[in-house]
């Protein structure tokens, strides 16, 4: 791409950047052994780095959250003039994009009704784990305070998030942990833990869920953390009826329903949040990530008016909310998230990933007819994913080695994928698909005619 104006002297950036940078999810000793990838200018779906060569970027960004796509001046424009007229003021007061990005995501989240504003998924995630604490501490007199959460589920990085995870190489090493979280089983129909399917599979996993609860004793759970599709747990869609089982159970047991969207959420499954493709209705959301597209750090904690109300006791000088997130406080956010909604809306991109993602999984359907290693494909919108296996018949999964040398060949192509690693001790042989909700059809094909070249390679 002509227009991108490179650094004069990369060598010294990628000097910099090994001497000084401690990266993500990465093992830096033999990281120092290449050089690394310096990514400088984005554009719709595509990706520059500082050699100049050219990436399709099929993850959104490496993690799932450039909704909307690169170079948007519309957005950056925006929070530019914001940030000059105000900046920031800390969330004990207001600001007029806070007040409006409130109202604008309320409209879209029927039945929910406040909006708590932080800066991170898995800071999001945290205050809703502290509000059911607090609501146990206030209301049940400490006593309903458990939370549960499902295996391969994921919903952050910190120690209370990680307490909630069901990713146990994500967690090795981080212990110990907050007491109070206990896992429940997963939903992934390909591996039922009772070789059930559909429906029926559906009724075995909440009855699961209902072991848990009685077994822990309804009265001591505050309650259930879920993704509505498990995201890095390798893109688990549940079976029908799963959904209306677990709202039951929830309304049984009086256990609130939070929902993560952080992954999920503003478009990603063809819905504006990935729980309204079920038809139920959460106490609390949680999202990130997609909320802005990457352009500003924003999250929403959102909850009913009945858990918002749990917090009104004029009565007790410590029964209010006592939280803080600094940057909640930034005005950058909120007004990237305006712009990304209008965006979204305007450009009908909750339908381009409908239609969009019936293309890709079309796709990799296809690929799942040519090479046997692919056993199942699965997702819902522009988010999908694809379980390599050794022997469909036995489903032993996939060598995780193997699995990443698809992700590292789609690389060398100029397409950038991902893959589920590190994360389930076994099972992380699920190559992972997100692109931007603005995909075309020649996209996805570039994408998948990728992923085609690279298992040619390995069966």
């Amino acid at each position: 791409m002509n227009s991108i104006a490179f650094h004069n002297d990369p060598s010294a950036i990628i000097k910099a950047d090994r001497a000084h940078v401690w990266h993500h999810l990465v093992q830096h000793k033999p990281f120092e052994a290449i050089d690394p990838q310096i990514i400088v200018e984005g554009k719709g779906m595509r990706v520059w780095d500082i050699t100049g060569k050219e990436h399709l970027d099929a993850v959104s960004g490496g993690v799932w959250t450039v909704n909307v796509g690169y170079g948007r001046t519309e957005i950056a424009d925006a929070v530019r003039d914001q940030l000059v007229k105000m900046c920031y003021f800390a969330g004990a007061k207001g600001t007029i994009p806070g007040a409006q990005f409130a109202e604008r995501l309320i409209e879209k989240m029927p039945g929910l009704s406040r909006v708590y504003y932080a800066n991170s998924g898995s800071e999001a995630n945290e205050k809703a784990f502290k509000m059911v604490r607090q609501i146990s501490h206030k209301h049940y007199g400490g006593k309903k305070s458990k939370i549960l959460y499902r295996d391969r589920d994921y919903h952050g990085t910190t120690i209370a998030c990680l307490s909630a995870g069901g990713q146990q190489e994500r967690n090795a090493q981080y212990g110990p942990f907050a007491p109070g979280f206990v896992e429940i089983p997963h939903c992934l129909e390909y591996r039922a833990q009772d070789g059930s399917s559909g429906e029926a599979y559906a009724e075995a996993s909440a009855r699961a869920i209902e072991e848990v609860i009685l077994r822990e004793g309804a009265d001591t759970i505050g309650a259930l953390c879920l993704e509505p599709i498990t995201a890095g747990g390798g893109i688990i869609t549940p079976p029908k009826g799963y959904w209306e089982r677990v709202q039951e159970l929830c309304r049984k047991y009086d256990i609130l329903l939070h929902i993560d969207e952080v992954v999920c959420g503003l478009g990603r499954t063809g819905t504006w949040f990935g729980y309204q493709q079920y038809g139920i209705q959460p106490d609390i959301v949680t999202m990130a990530k997609g909320v802005a597209s990457g352009y500003a750090a924003i999250s929403c904690c959102v909850t009913t008016e009945a858990v918002f109300d749990k917090f009104k006791d004029e009565t007790d000088k410590l029964g209010y909310f006592r939280d803080i997130s600094t940057f909640g406080g930034c005005t950058a956010g909120p007004v990237a998230a305006l712009e990304n909604m209008k965006i979204i809306e305007t450009e009908d991109l909750c339908g381009n990933s409908e239609r969009m993602g019936e293309r890709l999984q079309d796709n990799l359907r296809a690929l799942m007819d040519k090479y046997k290693i692919i056993g199942d494909v699965r997702g819902k919108g522009l988010f999908a994913g694809a379980e390599l296996v050794k022997d469909r018949d036995t489903r032993e999964p996939l060598d995780e080695k193997l699995v990443m040398g698809v992700v590292a060949d789609c690389l060398k192509q100029g397409i950038i994928i991902g893959a589920s690693n590190r994360s389930m001790p076994g099972f992380n042989n699920t190559l992972l698909f997100a692109p931007a909700l603005i995909a075309g059809p020649d996209d996805i094909d570039e994408i998948t005619a990728a992923v085609d070249r690279a298992l040619a390679k390995i069966v």
